[in-house]
């Protein structure tokens, strides 16, 4: 009797668990697919809506037509613009051009901007005073790689976009993340906006500017602050809300109103978790320069797009480096200043205040390079480049190893990539979205099946599914080969605390390298097409995937690893039945990163061709197709929250092992 009881439990639980009943579901499903109407493999055209057309009209007449108050929108978005035109080039008067009088061939300097001396100093001085000596170095080996290589004059343009962008996106990013910390429906809100922004691809972002602002510097500032504007906004609600209750107790026993204690005792408490966001808001500003330079920012990302439209992987090189030196600045300047508000230091006795100091630097500076021509603008002779090398040496490898890459090329598209994307564009719709619903809920519950189905309905009704399936097939493969590569180099980096320093440094600087410098030297081994386009996205997506394996193997508690060790485990097992599971939360947020590094990148390698929804998103840019071109980042939005959230609920079920096994 005892083992009948037993034996009706058990059957009970196998019936309950969510994995026996998600397998159930997945076979009925596939039996009714294949065996029932043709509509169930096929997406009927009843089943797709103009919706891209609908929202081009509503936006064209928006833009157009629509008046507030009897003012044209229109001619309120131009006044904006340019007002916005207008900051952005006195900027770039200060820092770069300088003012001309003139017509014609009788244009004359009549003042010249503050010279790469005076900037330059200016930026060591900063970081000597926030960070001591080897901050200064390191603002000086960068600052100096911009003067030596010619790049001074675009590099002050671009800074004078970024230095716009960043303040405005701050802005912004401060003021909806106090409303969203003090509200929680805003929060509500707010974070599912900024969720959605965060994965919609950069070029969507051009297409709605663009409309409303015209073509130019105005319109790609308007398109970076959106780009780069959620992160700023989830660290100032996290920051506020990690503050200290009894910090905030202390500024309302001492009779502060609201905002004195938001400005006089949260936000200077919060500063250090604020400084992440902003890191973050600067890194992304750079990394839209090189898009937003299509609409016409000009500056490093314009050298980055023509080198690449002319093939010219040296000068591309030598631009994207300009770029990542620029970054290496402005974020090791901006996260030691941070840190140093962040902690109370002030300056010593004796030193003068740091704005004094610069001010009484850029005089000096700014009349010796009146009188010493070199130190106002780099002459032309003393300039030094590397393109010519690194051209001959893509030349040499195209001449000499081009049968190795060509059977590559060949090997890869034919026998990997071709049948994968065959089988995802032969898969049945249906089973498609209820294979991914069953595993939502196995994992997160119907709650999550429901959210990731309506994600997956969004992409079949706007008639996107087909490019949809080839992203994911692109993805899958760049993702595969990103942790494939990158997780073995972790774990190898997690037991050697020495080398993790020079490996952190190296990741940053492949993290803040331009995502169209990827695409350079894939394009010149493998031409243009799909393998060009995994490649790069492969190369993009290793670095999270390296710093997250990292991690998590660092974080292995002790003693499991010396209880493994007592009971006789080799590395291997230790590896497999220690190391890993401990680490599996960690390694799967690690896999998450990497697909929306590579969805991030997938928009940029359309450019060499690919067939997926980047390449819908970029016809969109081309052709004007505003409701094409949102809709498709929409698709491309949906995509990646489905894996953000199958993989978030992946982690949270990692971490509770009694939940699993309750299961």
């Amino acid at each position: 009797m005892a083992h009948a009881d037993i034996s009706r439990q058990s059957g009970q639980q196998l019936w309950s668990s969510p994995s026996t009943r998600a397998l159930i579901f997945l076979a009925l499903l596939s039996s009714a697919v294949w065996l029932g109407p043709t509509w169930t493999r096929v997406i009927p055209d009843a089943l797709t809506f103009p919706i891209a057309t609908t929202v081009g009209d509503a936006l064209n007449w928006f833009a157009r037509e629509a008046t507030i108050n009897g003012l044209a929108v229109k001619d309120m978005t131009r006044a904006v613009a340019s007002f916005f035109d207008y900051i952005i080039e006195s900027v770039v008067i200060v820092l770069s051009k300088g003012i001309y009088t003139g017509r014609g061939l009788n244009v004359t300097q009549a003042v010249p901007p503050l010279s790469w001396f005076a900037i330059a100093g200016a930026m060591v001085i900063a970081a000597y005073r926030f960070g001591g000596r080897s901050l200064a170095v390191v603002c000086a080996v960068c600052l100096g790689f911009l003067v030596i290589f010619g790049l001074w004059e675009n590099a002050m343009v671009t800074l004078a976009s970024v230095l716009v962008s960043v303040l405005l996106a701050m802005a912004i990013g401060l003021i909806l993340g106090i409303w969203s910390y003090r509200s929680s429906n805003v929060e509500n809100v707010t974070r599912g906006i900024m969720n959605v922004m965060q994965t919609v691809p950069i070029f969507s972002y051009l297409v709605p500017t663009l409309l409303l602002f015209g073509y130019g510097p105005s319109a790609a500032l308007f398109a970076t602050v959106l780009y780069a504007l959620p992160p700023m906004v989830h660290n100032t609600v996290l920051a506020l809300k990690s503050v200290p209750a009894e910090v905030t107790e202390s500024g309302k026993m001492m009779g502060c109103h609201p905002r004195q204690l938001l400005w006089k005792v949260q936000l200077p408490a919060a500063l250090a978790k604020l400084a992440v966001g902003m890191n973050q808001t600067i890194m992304m500003t750079l990394n839209m320069v090189i898009i937003a330079s299509m609409i016409g920012a000009g500056g490093l990302g314009f050298d980055v797009l023509r080198a690449l439209r002319k093939l010219d992987i040296g000068s591309g090189l030598e631009a994207g480096m300009g770029i990542v030196a620029l970054a290496v600045v402005l974020d090791r300047l901006s996260q030691a200043a941070a840190h140093r508000a962040a902690h109370g230091q002030h300056r010593k006795p004796g030193q003068l205040p740091l704005w004094q100091l610069l001010a009484g630097w850029l005089v000096i500076a700014t009349v010796a390079a009146l009188v010493v021509g070199p130190l106002q603008s780099w002459p032309a002779a003393w300039q030094v480049s590397t393109a010519e090398f690194w051209n001959a040496a893509v030349t040499w490898i195209n001449k000499e190893l081009f049968d190795v890459l060509e059977a590559f090329r060949n090997f890869a598209l034919l026998s990997v990539m071709r049948p994968f994307s065959a089988f995802l564009a032969a898969a049945p719709w249906t089973l498609v979205i209820g294979s991914v619903a069953a595993l939502a809920c196995v994992l997160g519950g119907w709650r999550l099946a429901a959210l990731c189905t309506g994600f997956g309905m969004f992409i079949v009704i706007t008639g996107y599914w087909a490019p949809a399936m080839n992203s994911v097939y692109l993805i899958t493969i760049s993702v595969t080969l990103a942790v494939l590569m990158g997780y073995p180099i972790g774990f190898w980096l997690a037991t050697r605390p020495k080398a993790q320093g020079t490996a952190g440094f190296v990741l940053d600087t492949l993290q803040t390298l331009p995502t169209l410098v990827y695409l350079l030297p894939a394009v010149m081994l493998f031409r243009i097409g799909d393998v060009s386009a995994v490649i790069a996205v492969t190369l993009y997506a290793t670095a999270p995937a390296v710093r997250y394996a990292m991690v998590g193997m660092a974080q292995v508690p002790k003693a499991r690893l010396e209880a493994a060790e007592i009971a006789g485990a080799t590395r291997w097992q230790t590896l497999i039945w220690v190391r890993l599971p401990s680490a599996l939360p960690t390694l799967l947020i690690g896999i998450n990163q990497t697909i929306m590094m590579a969805f991030s990148m997938l928009i940029i390698a359309a450019l060499v061709g690919t067939k997926d929804l980047g390449q819908e998103v970029l016809i969109a840019l081309n052709r004007s197709l505003v409701g094409e071109g949102i809709v498709a980042g929409l698709c491309v939005a949906c995509l990646a929250l489905i894996c953000d959230a199958l993989l978030k609920a992946a982690a949270a079920r990692a971490t509770s092992p009694a939940r699993s096994r309750a299961q």
